[in-house]
């Protein structure tokens, strides 16, 4: 994993001055994607306050679930609960939605108000908690910079 003020910096320098929240997003995700090692999905679900569900955002790795009820899942309880949910071993826990059957870990980090940062591995136990810190401060910088976009949207 990269230090954490380094992966925090290089998405500040990338995402300098930028106000639209699908580039933000994207870039973000693409950072991770080629950043972080043995990992096999890295992006983002949004809440849709319309839907009441959390919809797929943008993202980098196969194929995904398109929406996910809060509290449904992994994303859908870190969104619930606003909580890091860091899961060594994703087939034991209890409603786990399988969007890629090659997933064995997965770590999801909320933003409250946007949504969920969402990064899966094919490893079992992948992420530590050294890890979730990294990726924690890493949320909020992009919860920052989506914070300062025109009207705070990403729908």
């Amino acid at each position: 994993m990269a230090d954490t003020d380094l992966l925090v910096d290089q998405l500040t320098s990338l995402l300098a001055g930028e106000t639209n929240p699908v580039t933000i997003l994207a870039n973000a995700s693409a950072l991770l994607n080629d950043t972080l090692a043995n990992i096999n999905w890295a992006g983002f679900y949004l809440y849709n306050e319309e839907n009441r569900q959390l919809d797929l955002g943008p993202f980098q790795g196969k194929v995904a679930c398109m929406h996910i009820a809060p509290g449904r899942g992994v994303c859908g309880t870190a969104y619930a609960t606003g909580q890091v949910q860091r899961v060594a071993d994703v087939h034991q826990f209890p409603g786990h939605i399988a969007c890629d059957s090659a997933s064995n870990s997965e770590i999801v980090v909320p933003l409250p108000g946007f949504g969920v940062l969402d990064i899966d591995s094919p490893l079992t136990d992948r992420f530590s908690a050294a890890d979730e810190t990294v990726l924690t401060a890493f949320g909020r910088a992009v919860q920052k910079q989506l914070d300062a976009t025109p009207a705070h949207s990403v729908q």
